[in-house]
């Protein structure tokens, strides 16, 4: 196993990308999405943080995300947010959390022995990837690239057009003219999926 060693700043900025076990294409489910707004509702409320950006793909998401001053717990906030979502979406088709046919990915991808041990679902991978935000440049850096990524995979020809983004959002603030990122853009970033 590689020797990964997280960022912690207390109070950072920090871009993150969260996928889908076995990149199930679910993520942009009604459920799903319903599931996920209201699991970060509910842990920002326990554990406050500021959303900056967000893209929402079918297999993966991508965020930036900041902490409050003196908090440099990220990986509790993900633990919380992914183990409502699971909940949340299991129990809407039937099944309690930690069964084997829990959630819409239970038809194509039952539990493993080794989720099961861990009370896992099959709606994320295990980790998540965070990068550091450094500086206002990187952080504009980021945030073109989280808004681009629909372009990116093909799955819209202007960023404009995907409706799972903050994207609007920050053309309505005047951040974005409304036909930014058409498939141009050429993708020099270094951040993996």
């Amino acid at each position: 196993m590689p020797n990964y060693r997280r960022s912690f700043v207390p109070g950072g900025t920090y871009f993150f990308t969260l996928v889908t076990y076995q990149r199930q294409r679910i993520l942009c489910d009604d459920i799903v999405r319903l599931a996920l707004h209201e699991a970060i509702v509910t842990t920002r409320r326990k554990h406050p943080f500021k959303s900056d950006a967000w893209v929402l793909l079918h297999d993966h998401l991508h965020c930036i995300l900041t902490l409050p001053d003196g908090d440099d717990d990220y990986s509790k906030r993900w633990s919380m947010i992914k183990r409502l979502v699971t909940q949340q979406v299991g129990g809407a088709h039937g099944a309690p959390y930690g069964d084997q046919t829990v959630g819409c990915a239970s038809r194509t991808n039952p539990i493993s022995a080794s989720r099961k041990k861990r009370r896992e679902g099959n709606i994320w991978q295990r980790r998540f990837w965070e990068h550091q935000v450094r500086d206002e440049q990187d952080l504009n850096r980021c945030r073109d690239y989280l808004h681009w990524n629909p372009v990116k995979h093909g799955l819209v020809s202007q960023v404009n057009d995907w409706p799972y983004s903050t994207f609007h959002r920050f053309v309505n603030d005047g951040i974005y003219e409304r036909h930014w990122g058409g498939s141009g853009i050429k993708d020099d970033s270094g951040f993996g999926e």
